[in-house]
């Protein structure tokens, strides 16, 4: 079986974290099958290109292991173009993905990739499978994309969601029920294990007795970092010791160290460089526990690494956290609720949790998902 892969949400030279659940399943299913990735790659005006982007190009020779992959070009206007991005994306990448001559596409997020996957799939005469990731149904951007999320989630062949919260969104946005369902992400458990928190410490330089905490993943303030800066300042009448370590970059680090500054918090918050897997599994380690007090999510990688790492968790009670851990894993808090986060993390804090028993609350492995995400595509051809 020949698989195109079209998507954005796949690491790049610029940015070799992303798209890590994707890229952790597709590298187990290029064993599996014929696969390649065709990774759209948005070119801006000069005089429009973001500020974070000015400069800075994604190297096209560039390859993550064990998957191989071409980075398509395609123009884009910010927010005006965004309408149309997903029919640029399938002219764009059509004459690349016709000449792989596949038998099936797989599109990872659904507007605008998995749009112009069902596009391509249309003009190529193959079945789509689309998988929604958390973000492409939780925040869509108006009324035009709201469209032509529904027109995706209607024409593909099978839509797969990272939670049963998130397929049910799909459902409710046009998925049929009968070619839908949730395949909820995996954990590489070599690298992501209980592990002793003083060696851990040792390897970052961190004191050996000191309480923190650490969130993993993008400066974004829909990641409810704003309330956890404020959280921090309330911890800090009953824990004036307790640190917080902030690992990851993004828009809004700016945002964050404003809120951070105002609140006196520079001896108690942190920020750190985004890392690869193999860092953040020796941070998380290191933590007394990992939060994530995010607006919305679908299945985050980082409560299920936290949780194979043995440690608990306090996050929002959003998309699939739920589905993944309770409180014999850590807190779920209401979002954008700072007085409700300090409390959850004041308790965590205060209890002594079985690293063992925690890790073992998550036992799914990546080639878990690869396996089941094939079943799904070879099922998928044999019904079209």
């Amino acid at each position: 079986m020949k698989v195109a892969v079209v998507t954005d949400y796949f690491p790049t030279s610029l940015n070799p974290w992303a798209g890590h659940s994707a890229y952790q399943t597709l590298r187990l299913l290029a064993k599996q099958c014929d696969l390649h990735v065709f990774c759209s790659d948005p070119q801006y005006p000069f005089f429009l290109t973001p500020a974070a982007r000015r400069g800075k190009h994604i190297d096209h020779t560039w390859r993550p292991p064990d998957v191989p992959v071409t980075y398509v070009t395609y123009p884009l206007i910010p927010v005006v173009s965004r309408p149309l991005n997903g029919l640029a994306i399938a002219h764009y990448l059509t004459p690349d993905v016709r000449a792989f001559q596949p038998d099936l596409i797989l599109s990872y997020v659904i507007y605008p990739d998995g749009y112009a996957a069902v596009r391509i799939g249309r003009t190529l005469n193959v079945p789509v499978v689309l998988t929604a990731i958390g973000s492409d149904l939780n925040r869509i951007p108006g009324r035009l994309v709201a469209r032509h999320v529904g027109t995706a989630l209607r024409k593909a062949n099978f839509v797969l969601t990272v939670s049963h919260d998130l397929c049910n969104t799909a459902r409710r946005l046009g998925a049929s029920p009968a070619r839908s369902k949730a395949e909820l992400n995996g954990c590489d458990t070599a690298v992501f294990y209980p592990r002793g928190r003083a060696e851990a410490r040792a390897s970052l330089g961190l004191p050996p007795h000191q309480d923190f905490l650490v969130y993993v993943g993008r400066l974004d303030v829909r990641k409810g970092l704003v309330e956890l800066v404020e959280a921090m300042s309330q911890l800090r009448a009953t824990r004036p010791d307790t640190h917080c370590y902030l690992v990851g970059d993004g828009p809004d680090k700016p945002i964050l160290e404003q809120a951070v500054a105002r609140l006196n918090l520079s001896e108690t918050v942190t920020f750190i460089p985004a890392c690869l897997s193999p860092r953040i599994a020796v941070w998380m380690a290191a933590s007394n526990l990992v939060t994530l007090p995010s607006y919305n999510e679908g299945c985050p990688n980082v409560v299920i690494e936290a949780m194979a790492s043995g440690r608990p968790v306090v996050a929002t009670r959003v998309g699939g956290i739920p589905e993944l851990m309770d409180d014999e894993a850590g807190r779920l808090v209401p979002p954008k609720n700072p007085k409700a986060l300090a409390e959850a993390l004041d308790v965590v804090l205060s209890k002594t949790w079985n690293a063992e028993a925690i890790s073992r609350r998550h036992g799914r492995s990546w080639q878990e998902v690869a396996t089941n995400v094939y079943q799904t595509l070879e099922q998928t051809l044999a019904n079209r």
